[in-house]
């Protein structure tokens, strides 16, 4: 006699795709199902409902024992732990290898912590919230193995700003404003401090370097790529269209934008004529050579990949040191860089020459001068 099939208890359609919904919600909202154990079964069935309407799926409405035997399927098949989730349910790690996600909690815990990121730190917080008690290396997960220590100098935390009673009226208040803005293509109005103007733009990105964020924009009217300090905005945003122009032009302004930041030293983007001109290939760059000496020589023979159009040759070995007595540095500029170039040269003070052009020799001379007159007017 032929043995009779076993039936599976979710060999039914109903059934199937309700255990199938609880899975999609637990992918699509990890840390779904905080709290007690009625709050986290019933956050899950809200949305698990919400899965169910977005992908038109019928799905009634069921008891919560019935969800509590489809969890413990998922458990007995491997895709949740055994343990209780306290602090919501996630599927594995996510999207995250354990390695991936210790990497990545290392970059948010610095950005947030050091670069003033609030959104960062909301993240790394609600991660941390959830990983509490799992056992998968969560106090290694935590440990800062890599960390970036630059930090702003002023306020970007709107809730520090609170807590130490330090209300600063910046663009740090209309961050998720502008990230929308950002993704969606929409132009917006802005206002600038220290030009007491408003400004129309195409915010494109926020970039932190050295000891502030930016934010990259585009003129709404003429093209023109900006850089504002996002301390010097004030808490301002007003969008200027129901609809933006999508990612794609995004994306493609993004890439001048990058393009005119590997050309140059800095942050300053040039006049709109000098986009223009840096962009048909027409503008004339500037030819610089500099000369370090004695400290400052390993400083910039280690630094290879400083900028990509630089060079470097070597003067005399000294038989003392076995270093060069000098570096010449060659390196081709659009004229909007030599200010920030100059700034840079600074950090060096008397192991530095300028030999060319003429104009930033001249820029330093007087800088050094200045210094020399007013430590001998101190003394």
């Amino acid at each position: 006699m032929a043995k009779q099939p076993v039936i599976h208890p979710y060999s039914d359609r109903a059934s199937f795709e309700r255990l199938l919904l609880l899975l999609a919600t637990l992918v699509k909202y990890p840390g779904i199902g905080a709290g007690d154990k009625a709050e986290r079964l019933a956050s899950v069935q809200q949305k698990m409902q919400a899965v169910a309407d977005e992908l038109q799926i019928p799905l009634p409405w069921y008891a919560e024992p019935t969800l509590q035997k489809d969890l413990g399927v998922l458990r007995r098949y491997g895709l949740l732990e055994r343990q209780v989730y306290r602090h919501g349910y996630y599927v594995g790690t996510g999207v995250m290898t354990q390695s991936e996600l210790r990497l990545a909690l290392n970059a948010l815990a610095s950005q947030a912590k050091y670069q003033g990121d609030a959104q960062a730190r909301q993240v790394y917080q609600a991660i941390g919230q959830r990983l509490q008690g799992q056992n998968f290396e969560s106090e290694a997960a935590f440990y800062p193995v890599r960390l970036q220590f630059n930090r702003p100098t002023t306020y970007t935390d709107p809730d520090e700003m609170m807590r130490k009673q330090a209300f600063r009226n910046t663009l740090f208040h209309q961050l998720e404003q502008v990230e929308a803005a950002i993704l969606q293509g929409l132009p917006i109005e802005v206002y600038a401090h220290k030009r007491g103007l408003y400004e129309s733009i195409y915010p494109l990105q926020l970039l932190y370097q050295d000891v502030a964020w930016y934010l990259l924009c585009e003129d709404v009217t003429t093209g023109h790529f900006k850089t504002y300090r996002m301390d010097r905005l004030a808490n301002y945003v007003r969008p200027l269209a129901q609809v933006g122009r999508g990612i794609a032009a995004q994306q493609e302004s993004l890439q001048v934008v990058h393009h005119l930041l590997k050309t140059g030293w800095g942050l300053f983007l040039g006049t709109p004529e000098e986009q223009q001109q840096e962009r048909e290939g027409s503008l004339i760059f500037e030819q610089i050579k500099v000369k370090f000496y004695d400290e400052a020589i390993p400083l910039i023979l280690e630094a290879e990949r400083r900028h990509p159009k630089q060079k470097l040759r070597l003067g005399k070995q000294d038989a003392a040191t076995g270093l060069p007595s000098y570096v010449d540095y060659k390196i081709t500029l659009p004229p909007r860089s030599l200010p920030e170039f100059g700034r840079w040269l600074n950090r060096y003070m008397g192991n530095v020459r300028v030999v060319t052009p003429v104009s930033l020799a001249e820029q330093q001379q007087q800088a050094a001068r200045r210094l020399l007159e007013r430590y001998s007017h101190d003394r």
